[in-house]
Parts: structure tokens; C-alpha cells; sequence
């Protein structure tokens, strides 16, 4: 089974990054500014970007983004150089990075969760030449001496009046965009760095347009379609699944500067939303709230999500609820510039124990430990291949040969494809816990979980143990007092036993994220031990 039911646009082998031949759309834009204009074209006096009290269309977008870009080049700035933004979600977000597009700068998105080391890190990695902060971040800025590339700050304020980012705008607009090659960097955006410093993952002209494609070829999406970005525009999935979809189908981009249940159902009621991504705990928070039924959502028609399973029983709910929204798990990373499987809608609920299927131009594997292609619903390590992967890392070539090859990224993700093409993700490999031999694969533990009516989320952890090696133990975000012992009954009907947490911390403030979004694992395993340790100390006294 694959997508060519669907009406996507034409595709042929090309070569790509020198070493590599893919599958791309034969008919597309060459480069972002490119596929801005044809937004302009295709609907310029259409509502482009709302947020708050402001309302710009696409003709207008256009032409900021060009002042901007020309703002770009009065402070000296080159094709190239790397303009770093530490900014949440808000219109000068999308304006400055859609500026320097056009003025063929390289965007380095920044989050504004990281920390002054961090953000020195990433500034000296990237040699950014610009940083544009918010004003209320300025702490967060490193002292001049630890990022001696950057040559202009610019803080961004609510007040226009004091606002710096005034004078950026305030020029003749630069007339054509800067030429680049779709080969050419675009953005760079920084992986979590869980296991060591974090590595500057290259976003190509080719790849994000190549996905931007993707989206609105596989859900339909027209001019007429209206996405809330209510995940940070900073992250992979909000620049490209929201933003620069909404730019191929010249579409309304409704800007959340910060998720909230209560906001997003007003926002999504009065704006008419048709369609956004979100994490699975966004919609369980928007379902809990006791008002949701008072909201006409019936404009919503698709759901996105990704980053963990959907629990059957909020699939259930949201259809009971709102009957023309479908779901849709889309499953990707950084390096893949946003998705690599899909599920269609109407497959949902049937296969809800899959990511989808390959995404146009995707080609999927499912590799053992010496590198070799295993039979379809064997697991091993999933690797990806197509036109929406990145070259590898910035100023890193030893990381992009181990985590590349012919082309394929190594996902790290264990998995596996069945006969009908479903792919399905298990776990990530350094999560995966094996207790006595038994391999248990955190996600399962985790869907499981999350089915319980008083489970927001959790987080399924690795508990040393010197007889088995390892044993289960869970971090459970509640929203009702639930013992530990229901939990585990809850599990125990619906797993093997090996598999139930044998100990559990229960919590009611959220699980420890990085910029990325993603579960801390390495935090909850490090606290996790460290209170084993004090307690057996304790116990020894």
C-alpha cells in the first residue's frame, strides 16, 4: 500500500548532494522565496499570517520579507551567512526568516528554552554573523567575548517604539531575491544532543520545499486551508509542517505564541482552523477541558501528531466529538526534514499501532547491527532515504559519516515494516530496556499507559537491577490521585508481565523536555538513581 491513490504531483530520479539519486517532484519551486512568490501569486490579497490583533496577507509578507532581506544587507551581511534567532512564536519570526531567504542567508533557529552555554555553543558552532533575540531574553545573550562572529544584535520588543527590529524593516525593499542553489543550506537547526554536544542539522532549499510538498500533497491542503502553529515555530515541525506548508498552499498561518487547551479551542473555533500538528497530550489537554463541547470545530478536518502514540481512547473521543477530523500520525526528525511516514486518516483507528506509510520519495529500511536489510516484520534499526533527507551536519564531518550511508540516515529508532508497507516504531535504541533477556520496548509500555483516563503522559525508563540487569520503572504525569498499584493492574491486563512497571513515580507537573520537545529520558534515569542510591544508603545506616 502507498500514496499513489492520492493526487501526488509527478516524480523522477535526480541526483542530489552529489553522491545520492532520488525520488523528487519533477514540477516545484527551486528555492523559498520562490515558493513565497507563487504563494503571492496564487492568492496574494489571501490572509497569510494572523497573530493576535495583527493580520497580514501573502502580498504583504512578500513585501516585509523583502525590506527585511534589504535590512539584511545594509548591516553587510552576505549570501551564506548565518543569521541565529532566539525567538518564540510570533510574526517576526516568519517575516525574518522568510527575509533572509531572501536575501541567501542561512536561518539558525535557536530555542528560546536553551540556555546562555547553549546558545554560545550553537553561535560559535554556526559562526552566526547576526542574532535576533527577544528583548525579554536578553540574559539569556552570551557576553560579546564568547561568540566573537556575531557582529549585530538586534532585541525584538512588544513596543514597537524601542524595538530594534523596526529599523531592519524600515527599507527600500530588496527588488529580487539573492540567488541560491537548491542544494543550498537554508536552515540549520540543532539536534537535542542527548548523548554530547548537539550537531547542526542542514535543512536544503530542496528538502524543505520537498516536504512542504509532501504535506500538502497527502492532506489536500489548498489556499483555503488555516493551520494553528501551536507548537514552537522554532522546532522542525512548526518551520516546516505549519509554516512552510502553509507557504506552499498559500494558506493562513494562526500563530499561538504558547499553547494552552483553553486558548487553542477558542482560537481554532473563531479562526475556522482546518488543520495543525500537535503532540498526542495537546489534544488529550484540549478534551479535558469542560467547556470543549461549547466550541463549533467543525472546520478542523485534520489532525497531525507525532513524537508518541495516540491512545484508542482519544481517537474515540475526538470522533465522537468533532466526526470530520482525522487523525493522522506523522512520524520524522530533524534529518529528515519533518515526515517520512504518514497514516492516512481513515487507517487510523484500524492501524493504530503504526506510524504510516512512506511518504512520496521516501524509501524505508529496516536494517540489522552489521548493516544489513532484515525480512519485512523483523525489528531492527530504521533508516531513510529520499528527497526530503538533509546532507548531514554543519561543520561536522565525522558525525554526518556515522550517521549517514549512500544517503541513508541511520534513525536510530527500532522498527519494523510489514507486508502492506505499515512501518512501525518501537523504541529508540539506547531506551529499549532489557530485563533478564526480554527486550521491552518503552513505547508500548508508554500507549498502554496512556489509555488510562487519569494518565496525561509518561515516560517508560531503564531501573538498574543487579540480578536481571535492568527492570521496569515508569514516571507517570496524573491528573487525578491514582495509586500506583491501579496503574500497574491497568497494565498488567493489558501486557506481559515482564513488561509492567515494577516501580512508579507519580507526578503532576509535566515531564522534563528538551528544545525539541522530546522526553528527557536521560534526566528521569539520572533522578531515578539517584534516589535509588540515596535510599540504599539511607537503608544501610
Amino acid at each position: 500500500m502507498d500514496w499513489s491513490q492520492h493526487s501526488v504531483p509527478a516524480m523522477r530520479l535526480e541526483p542530489r548532494f552529489g553522491d545520492r539519486v532520488v525520488p523528487v517532484f519533477c514540477e516545484r519551486p527551486k528555492s523559498i522565496p520562490a515558493m513565497v512568490a507563487e504563494a503571492v501569486a496564487t492568492n496574494p490579497d489571501g490572509e497569510a499570517l494572523v497573530c493576535g490583533a495583527t493580520r497580514m496577507t501573502w502580498r504583504e509578507v512578500a513585501l516585509q520579507s523583502a525590506q527585511i532581506a534589504a535590512g539584511f544587507q545594509k548591516l553587510g551581511l552576505q549570501r551564506g551567512d548565518r543569521v541565529a534567532l532566539l525567538l518564540g512564536n510570533r510574526i517576526e519570526f516568519v517575516l525574518t526568516m522568510l527575509g533572509a531567504a531572501h536575501a541567501g542567508l542561512v536561518t539558525v533557529l535557536l530555542s528560546t528554552r536553551q540556555q546562555k552555554p547553549e546558545i554560545a555553543y550553537v553561535l560559535t558552532d554556526c559562526g552566526a554573523k547576526l542574532l535576533i533575540h527577544e528583548a525579554m531574553l536578553a540574559d539569556r545573550v552570551p557576553d560579546a567575548g564568547e561568540i566573537p562572529d556575531v557582529m549585530h544584535w538586534i532585541a525584538i520588543d512588544d513596543d514597537p517604539r524601542i524595538s530594534r527590529f523596526a529599523e531592519l524593516a524600515d527599507n527600500t525593499p530588496l527588488a529580487a531575491p539573492i540567488e541560491v542553489g537548491e542544494e543550498d543550506t537554508a536552515m540549520i537547526l540543532y539536534t537535542s544532543g542527548t548523548t554530547g554536544r548537539p550537531k547542526g542539522a542542514m535543512l536544503a532549499h530542496c528538502t524543505i520545499i520537498h516536504s512542504a510538498m509532501v504535506f500538502v500533497s497527502c492532506l489536500k491542503l489548498t489556499a483555503a486551508d488555516r493551520s494553528i502553529a501551536a507548537v514552537p515555530l522554532g522546532h522542525v515541525t512548526g518551520v516546516v509542517a505549519n509554516l512552510m506548508t502553509m507557504v506552499r498552499c498559500a494558506g493562513a498561518l494562526i500563530i499561538m505564541a504558547e499553547f494552552k487547551a483553553a486558548e487553542y479551542l477558542k482560537m481554532a473555533a473563531r479562526e475556522r482552523v482546518t488543520y495543525t500538528v500537535m503532540v498526542p497530550a495537546m489534544y488529550n489537554l484540549c478534551l479535558l477541558q469542560p467547556d470543549f463541547d461549547r466550541y463549533d470545530l467543525s472546520s478542523w478536518r485534520i489532525g497531525g501528531f507525532g513524537g508518541a502514540p495516540m491512545p484508542i481512547a482519544t481517537i474515540e473521543k475526538l470522533d465522537a466529538k468533532i466526526p470530520g477530523l482525522k487523525l493522522m500520525n506523522c512520524y520524522g526528525a530533524t534529518e529528515t526534514t519533518s515526515p517520512s511516514t504518514m497514516m492516512p486518516g481513515e487507517l487510523t483507528a484500524s492501524h493504530i499501532d503504526s506510524v504510516g506509510l512512506p511518504c512520496p520519495g521516501a524509501q524505508i529500511v529496516v536494517m540489522d547491527a552489521d548493516g544489513r536489510e532484515l525480512p519485512r516484520g523483523e525489528i531492527g534499526e530504521i533508516w531513510i532515504h529520499g528527497g526530503s533527507v538533509i546532507k548531514g551536519y554543519w561543520n561536522n564531518p565525522t558525525a554526518t559519516a556515522e550517521s549517514f550511508t549512500a544517503g541513508f540516515w541511520h534513525s536510530g529508532d527500532l522498527g519494523s515494516i510489514d507486508e502492506e508497507n505499515f512501518v512501525r516504531v518501537f523504541d529508540r535504541q539506547k531506551d529499549m530496556i532489557n530485563r533478564g533477556g526480554l527486550k521491552i520496548y518503552s513505547a508500548e509500555v508508554e500507549s498502554v499507559l496512556a489509555g488510562h483516563p487519569d494518565v496525561v503522559e509518561s515516560a517508560i525508563i531503564a531501573k538498574p537491577c543487579p540480578v536481571l540487569g535492568e527492570r521496569v520503572h515508569a514516571v507517570v504525569v496524573t491528573r487525578n490521585a491514582v495509586s500506583g498499584e491501579v496503574l500497574r493492574a491497568w497494565c498488567a491486563e493489558r501486557l506481559s508481565y515482564y513488561k509492567v512497571p515494577e516501580t512508579m513515580d507519580l507526578r503532576t507537573d509535566p515531564l522534563p523536555r528538551n528544545a525539541n520537545g522530546k522526553v528527557m529520558k536521560r534526566q528521569l534515569r539520572e533522578a531515578a538513581s539517584a534516589i535509588s542510591a540515596a535510599a540504599q544508603a539511607s537503608a544501610s545506616r
